[in-house]
């Protein structure tokens, strides 16, 4: 086994023994999932532990860690883009900046994301702040001083970035997928310093005279890359438009594909390891979920070969799905709703709050659906519906939730609001 596939093992049964923290987007094991006993009731009357109002506008998910929570933020222009760190216990503001000051930001052309949508990552002493082709920051956890930054890692965003951060080890992964260009880049966390760079290789088939149709729409992705370590390598797992690859996390060699028609896909894939399957959401147009089988002879362009089942129905457009005890749950236009993942088929699909666009949240038994209206739907995670409690805040939640020990975290988009059992 590789040394690197080696740590990653290491770092993710590290991540999984420990609760206390929140240290990426979907949290420590990247796909919504947590052990511990949540809240289940709450409203703005009772409830709360504390409320912490954020300025600005932004939809990255709070980083927690070492009594520390982190958050994005940018000003509605996108002018500014900022940083905070709140206390986990009082939720007062221990630290607050502007990162970047921009004269001529890019307009978002896009009403359901801002200029602080992407998340970062944390480790113990320090943590990566992002905002797309705008900024990579490391800045220390004590002292607050910035490390090291990145600000010529470029593309046009044209509806704004939103992928998130992947830290593994000693890199961090970033997903930069615009309408001019689309590639990721490797970091060592060490200094930022460019480990390795892969430019999409996809055939996106929309050209016109030589020039990409629909401004690029048709070449952006909004999904953040999963890690599944696979034989001695550990594949970065990206859905993004027209295909999804899977690269060496290590040389940023490519290892495998599926091509299919759709563009523009936001939530993050999720991994079976009994079954061995990843399942991908193909993005907009005609919004699917594949099920692709995942083991050392997925290799080449394997849409033919390795594609167990396909699912249409209700396909999220933004929330990433959860997967618990053999079922793959999620959200879109105001239904939740359950499949197979054996066999793809449609357990249940009810009705159950608006529109979604944070990730759904899983723990033990239960679902936690946080809609654009300010609901939480809670649900049993199990082959028959059933609603548990409905929770509401004042505005809605475009944020995913993060969990820390028994502690909810729910970025409102005014607030920030720490909810605990009683």
């Amino acid at each position: 086994m590789k040394p690197l596939c080696l740590l990653f093992l290491l770092l993710a049964a590290s991540v999984q023994a420990d609760s206390s923290g929140w240290p990426e987007f979907r949290g420590p094991t990247g796909d919504g999932v947590v052990a511990t006993t949540l809240p289940t009731q709450w409203s703005e009357t009772s409830g709360i532990t504390w409320k912490q109002a954020i300025p600005g506008a932004g939809w990255s998910t709070p980083l927690i860690l070492e009594g520390k929570v982190w958050i994005t933020t940018a000003s509605l222009t996108g002018r500014t883009m900022s940083a905070l760190c709140l206390d986990e216990k009082t939720g007062d503001i221990l630290w607050e900046k502007t990162l970047i000051t921009n004269d001529n930001p890019e307009p978002l052309a896009n009403k359901v994301n801002s200029y602080a949508s992407s998340t970062g990552a944390i480790e113990s002493g320090r943590v990566y702040l992002h905002f797309g082709a705008y900024g990579t920051f490391c800045l220390d956890t004590t002292s607050y001083e910035t490390l090291w930054q990145r600000r010529d890692i470029t593309l046009s965003h044209w509806r704004g970035p939103a992928s998130s951060l992947v830290l593994a080890g000693d890199r961090l992964v970033l997903t930069m997928e615009g309408a001019d260009q689309q590639y990721f880049v490797a970091l060592s966390t060490a200094d930022g310093k460019t480990l390795w760079r892969r430019d999409r290789s996809t055939a996106y088939n929309d050209e016109k005279d030589g020039i990409p149709a629909n401004s690029g729409d048709m070449r952006k992705g909004f999904s953040t890359p999963l890690l599944v370590p696979v034989g001695d390598k550990v594949q970065v797992i990206s859905n993004g438009s027209k295909a999804c690859w899977a690269y060496d996390l290590a040389t940023g060699q490519e290892i495998w594909q599926v091509t299919y028609e759709t563009h523009s896909p936001s939530s993050r894939a999720v991994y079976d390891s009994e079954t061995k399957q990843v399942f991908v959401n193909t993005g907009l147009g005609k919004a699917e979920i594949w099920a692709i089988r995942l083991d050392e002879t997925t290799l080449g362009n394997v849409t033919d070969s390795h594609v167990n089942w396909k699912f249409f129905k209700r396909a999220a457009k933004r929330s990433s799905p959860v997967l618990m005890k053999g079922h793959l749950y999620m959200a879109n236009d105001g239904v939740v709703s359950c499949v197979d993942i054996k066999t793809g088929e449609d357990r249940w699909a009810e009705r159950a709050g608006g529109e979604y666009s944070a990730s759904l949240l899983a723990n033990q038994d239960l679902l936690y659906c946080c809609d654009e209206d300010g609901g939480t739907f809670i649900i049993k995670a199990a082959p028959t519906f059933e609603l548990v409690a409905e929770n509401r805040l004042d505005a809605g939640m475009m944020a995913s939730p993060a969990v820390s020990g028994s502690a909810l975290f729910l970025r409102t988009r005014t607030h920030l609001y720490r909810i605990d059992a009683p």
